[in-house]
């Protein structure tokens, strides 16, 4: 997919080219290479006695399902600041990065290919409340999570299958 037709330079319609063994869109007036790289999001996986905390969508795409909380990067912020903003956004907590969970690549949501770069995390201060980009915001048990069919991306998908498979001890009280 060409985010651009024009050269955001000079304005010269781009054309496909080979660059670095690949084809892309290049101007063939400036030498602007169009690189369509995948957008860096950031999250946290938070427990608390056990229970994982998941956040409702309440907007497209995959409205009404659940997801960790994430979000994308904005410039000139780091993973960790975006985890921090993202989480404060979505459920009102303020939380503690305890460090790096795991890195996804995400190829399922329709806005762009994301990297998903999640950390475990601690909340230190706040009481759950959904906010900005969640419809709900709720803790929820290893029995009573929802299913596969419910959780919207493939990554937090696979990330909560990797808890449950290598981090049992999270899940008890």
């Amino acid at each position: 997919m060409t985010l651009y037709e024009f050269c955001p330079k000079c304005a010269t319609p781009l054309v496909m080219r080979i660059d670095d063994a690949k084809e892309r869109p290049v101007c063939p007036s400036c030498g602007f290479v169009h690189y369509h790289n995948p957008a860096p999001a950031a999250g946290a996986v938070v427990f608390d006695n056990g229970r994982l905390l998941l956040v409702k969508r309440a907007h497209e795409p995959y409205v009404g399902k659940w997801t960790i909380p994430a979000g994308f990067m904005e410039w000139g912020e780091s993973p960790e600041e975006t985890t921090v903003r993202e989480l404060k956004e979505e459920t009102n907590l303020d939380v503690e990065i305890q460090g790096l969970f795991h890195v996804y690549a995400g190829s399922d949501d329709p806005r762009t290919r994301a990297v998903l770069i999640l950390y475990f995390a601690r909340s230190v201060a706040g009481e759950v409340i959904a906010g900005d980009d969640a419809s709900e915001a709720k803790w929820f048990a290893l029995d009573e999570l929802p299913s596969d069919d419910e959780i919207a991306f493939e990554s937090h998908r696979r990330a909560i299958a990797r808890l449950k498979r290598n981090h049992p001890g999270l899940f008890t009280p």
